[in-house]
């Protein structure tokens, strides 16, 4: 196949390069233009516009990934996230609406356009979409934006869950993806952090909250994307995790493992802490209410329906392995 992958020389870019350049032609769309192992040419934005049509050749499908990620200091401006979320979702599926040869679509977006919290023992599809803060709110309006134009119908559905048969496109494929935090070598976000504070043998004072995360190993994303490319999926919404969830005293134990460091965890009674947390609020300190529920909620993502769809059983990486072989990396850079 020719594929084209906008923001290919991010960090999952970049590993789906690796993943897919034995057996497809790959173009890459992005901002910067560096040549790169694996990929014939890359284009810039500009390239897409009518005045220079036939620029970028026929291409079989296109893996959506360029955007502004999630700024965890909220120093971003709302309007950035808009720009660069939706604007380049709306430019790019308009130009794969307009090339008969373009076939599949797959839209990366986040399972924080899906919901900020979870209700309940895990987050499905079938949840009604309730983003919190401009980067979630920008995701679920650029999947709105493709679902107006490829199956309009859905979106008087609650959940706007869609399939091939509410299309108003013949002959393509649309897949949107929400992945929750996608970590593997190379990675440089909050795992990186957490596993600086790790790696310094500072204790971790939150061992009395049993929380639990999804996470998402960048091995069973490039599984998940070969089959998405190369199988008769249906198109439709699609949560993106690992089999498992860890808790946060799981993930420092795999941190210490990876590291041949003792784990040092306290299990500071939980009444104590959320005081702390709340002085903190008072004395504007880095623990604070907001970042406590952060550390301790859970968050976990159902993984079912897109292995149904591509007939695995399991996912390939077991979790702790790939957050193994992520923080080996980490300690190696």
């Amino acid at each position: 196949m020719k594929i084209l992958i906008t923001g290919v020389h991010g960090f999952v870019g970049s590993n789906l390069v690796e993943a897919l350049k034995g057996e497809h032609t790959i173009y890459g769309l992005d901002i910067i233009n560096p040549s790169k192992d694996g990929v014939e040419k890359t284009f810039s934005w500009g390239d897409l516009g009518e005045e220079v049509q036939g620029k970028i050749p026929e291409i079989d499908a296109i893996i959506h990934l360029a955007g502004k990620a999630h700024d965890t200091k909220n120093q971003s401006a709302a309007e950035v996230y808009f720009k660069v979320n939706t604007g380049l979702t709306q430019k790019i599926f308009d130009w794969y609406l307009a090339h008969p040869t373009a076939k599949k679509f797959i839209q990366f977006s986040t399972v924080k356009s899906a919901a900020d919290r979870v209700e309940g023992e895990f987050l499905t599809e079938e949840c009604i979409p309730t983003p919190v803060g401009p980067y979630g709110e920008s995701k679920i309006a650029a999947e709105n934006y493709i679902i107006e134009k490829f199956a309009p119908e859905a979106l008087k559905r609650p959940f706007h869950n869609f399939t091939d048969e509410d299309a108003v496109v013949d002959g393509k494929k649309v897949y949107i993806m929400r992945p929750c935090m996608i970590h593997g070598p190379g990675n440089k976000g909050n795992l990186n952090l957490l596993y600086g504070v790790v790696s310094k043998g500072i204790p971790w004072p939150l061992g009395a909250f049993e929380n639990r995360r999804s996470f998402t190993s960048i091995g069973n994303l490039q599984e998940v994307i070969k089959g998405l490319l190369t199988k008769d999926a249906p198109s439709g919404i699609y949560h993106m995790g690992d089999d498992e969830a860890l808790s946060t005293n799981e993930l420092i134990e795999v941190i210490c493992s990876a590291l041949g460091k003792k784990a040092h965890i306290w299990n500071i009674p939980r009444g104590l802490m959320n005081g702390a947390a709340r002085l903190g609020d008072w004395l504007h300190l880095p623990l604070n209410s907001m970042r406590m529920q952060k550390l301790t909620e859970n968050y976990v993502v159902s993984n079912a329906k897109i292995k149904a769809a591509l007939g695995m059983k399991q996912m390939p990486v077991r979790a702790k392995d790939g957050l193994r072989e992520t923080i080996k990396s980490f300690a190696e850079n």
